[in-house]
């Protein structure tokens, strides 16, 4: 299970302290395979340099776990510059379900990509589907600031099927004043283990949500999230933070609904 380190206001979220800096280009890491969740909340890859091969295979079969609408293993990454937290609890602070510390508090429970950073995320035991309304769900720790306005930090998301054909989602990443239509990372998450509030429900849960059928993809196993390179930037909390994802409108392997 995630572990639930929230923060109030805190955590003018990881990256809002740091201010907007020029670390310069992001260095050369390929992208490598990370990692599974385990039965036991640990993973197979634990923290991990980005330049560093790690069996993906490792982990439990994910046909041991009960079936839950949440990514069950990272296929690949690339941190950029300022990156770093979260590595420590990586792959499964990104694996299970949303942490959220509610509309004006940022949560912990997160994983910060850095600038341009990116991380693949594929689920094995519910896939998502084209259903009506929202079929997947991305929690970052955006926050509702003093003021009103909503402290966003964005990423880009692609879909796929098999892995290789990807299918993208427009992210209007400097269209601030229109709340960054088509990104992720741009609603607070309100959705916790323990709060009762669901993860799937995109009426309640908060996070952003994406339609399928925006893409005409009928069904997405694996979910790319790449920094847009235009968030807060210092430390080792910048860019886009993630927490988690969840399937909306799901569909089992067999192709049976759960």
């Amino acid at each position: 299970m995630k572990r639930p380190l929230l923060a109030l206001g805190a955590l003018l979220a990881l990256g809002a302290c740091t201010g907007d800096s020029d670390p310069g280009p992001l260095p050369d890491v390929d992208l490598v395979d990370a990692g599974t969740r385990t039965d036991a909340g640990t993973s197979d890859a634990g923290a991990s340099d980005a330049g560093t091969d790690v069996d993906a295979d490792a982990g439990a079969d994910a046909g041991s776990r009960p079936v839950d609408p949440f990514a069950d293993r990272v296929t690949a990454y690339r941190f950029g510059d300022q990156a770093g937290f979260g590595q420590d609890r990586f792959p499964e602070v990104v694996l299970g379900p949303p942490v959220g510390a509610g509309q004006f508090a940022g949560s912990l429970d997160v994983l910060s990509l850095g600038r341009g950073g990116s991380i693949t995320l594929e689920f094995t035991g519910l896939f998502a589907v084209d259903g009506p309304g929202v079929d997947l769900l991305v929690f970052e720790n955006a926050f509702q600031k003093l003021g009103g306005d909503i402290f966003a930090e964005t990423a880009s998301v692609s879909v796929s099927d098999d892995g290789v054909l990807w299918f993208d989602f427009p992210c209007a990443s400097t269209d601030k004043d229109g709340g960054y239509p088509g990104c992720a990372g741009t609603h607070p998450v309100l959705s916790a283990p323990d709060n009762g509030v669901s993860p799937t429900d995109p009426a309640v849960a908060g996070g952003d949500g994406f339609d399928l059928a925006d893409v005409g993809l009928p069904r997405a196993r694996f979910v790319r999230l790449t920094d847009t390179g235009l968030n807060s930037y210092g430390g080792t909390s910048g860019g886009f933070d993630l927490d988690a994802l969840s399937v909306v409108n799901g569909q089992l392997p067999d192709g049976g609904v759960p």
